[in-house]
């Protein structure tokens, strides 16, 4: 049997973790001589007694065929940390997976490929810049990973979806069960044209340590990781230091000052991420061989129209008039009614509704239930 599929055997062993297959890959001996290991031989290699004696009980050709099997009956594919495809990247981080299971194109594996996390709670302000930003790249040619959560996760994946550019999902789960459950439409959309990956053999629930593991994954598999909106105490942080450990760049998205989904992107800035308000910020720092540099250059030698482009932010300038500025400034710090709108700028109903049916228009604000208005 070849040795791919013996590392294969071990990691869907139950209660054999990345750290006992470390230490077995370390040994003197090749991995074919595995199956002739008694006890005494595994608790030699460094495992525990229940684990040497599960081993000699179950790990064994047959074992290893029947669990190959069933991976391929979910139509994945498994890479392993032997195999000439693995990513590079990823076997450059500090504790790559042995075993990634795939569903979709591997070949975005070897992509240039950008890190897109946040809040899974994000605000009118986080989902519309993740949703221009992931889209930005996306059309330059970049490949966008993410984790399929809630939130921006999702909001990036679903831009990129859109734009009919390319992404990668990665599960803190096994691939059979896709969390949260609301986002199993948008895997199947991402499988048919990007990617689906897991570190998890099949039957693994979602549960707490996973998906703080599964971001190293994210990171590692990319040339950085950018925050488009997260607090302090963010998940999305935990991928920025995995980036950071595995040498990759960081990336973050200011955002008002006075919001606390800002502050984790505003401290990443502080302590040396780079700030980022267009796509051309990040894509600057590298130099590569993306399908659409004309649309969005990433050198520094800008041409002038396109540094203008860049200088303008992340979204068009649109023209408003001093009393839809005067609007705007209220709901970009929260929604407002139409009531408190009356009370703060005291004009008649009329006036009011002149402006505010004019920034609808422009797609600057939107109707919410209730009579609300919020920042688009």
């Amino acid at each position: 049997m070849e040795e791919r599929w013996i590392l294969f055997g071990l990691h869907e062993m139950e209660g054999i973790g990345r750290k006992s297959i470390s230490k077995l890959m370390s040994g003197a001996h090749s991995l074919t001589e595995l199956f002739d290991y008694q006890e005494a031989d595994w608790i030699t290699a460094g495992l525990r007694k229940d684990q040497a004696a599960r081993l000699v009980r179950d790990f064994n050709p047959s074992w290893i065929e029947y669990r190959r099997e069933q991976v391929y009956n979910r139509g994945l594919k498994v890479i392993t940390y032997l195999d000439s495809n693995y990513p590079i990247l990823m076997k450059e981080t500090v504790q790559p997976p042995w075993i990634i299971y795939a569903r979709g194109d591997i070949e975005l594996l070897h992509t240039p490929s950008i890190a897109m996390v946040g809040t899974r709670l994000p605000t009118v302000y986080g989902r519309k810049v993740g949703e221009k930003l992931a889209s930005q790249l996306s059309q330059a040619g970049l490949t966008v990973v993410s984790g399929l959560a809630r939130g921006i996760d999702r909001v990036c994946h679903e831009a990129v979806v859109r734009e009919g550019g390319k992404t990668i999902a990665v599960f803190g789960t096994g691939m059979d069960y896709v969390y949260p459950p609301e986002n199993t439409g948008l895997a199947e959309q991402i499988a048919e044209t990007g990617l689906l990956l897991s570190e998890y053999p099949l039957g693994t629930r979602a549960r707490q340590g996973l998906f703080p593991e599964r971001n190293r994954i994210i990171a590692g598999l990319t040339l950085g990781t950018l925050v488009v909106e997260a607090d302090l105490r963010s998940g999305s942080l935990i991928t920025a230091d995995a980036a950071l450990e595995a040498g990759r760049d960081v990336f973050a998205v200011p955002g008002p000052i006075t919001s606390p989904k800002s502050r984790g992107a505003h401290n990443l800035i502080r302590q040396g991420a780079k700030l980022v308000t267009c796509a051309a910020d990040l894509l600057e720092e590298y130099r590569l061989d993306l399908p659409n540099t004309k649309q969005l250059p990433y050198n520094r030698g800008r041409s002038a129209e396109m540094q203008g482009h860049a200088e303008e932010g992340l979204f068009a300038k649109v023209q408003l008039s001093a009393d839809e500025q005067r609007i705007i400034v209220l709901v970009e710090q929260e929604e407002q009614s139409l009531d408190q709108l009356i009370d703060q700028l005291g004009w008649d109903f009329g006036h009011l509704h002149s402006v505010l049916l004019s920034l609808i228009i422009k797609k600057q604000i939107t109707q919410l239930p209730g009579t609300k208005y919020a920042r688009v």
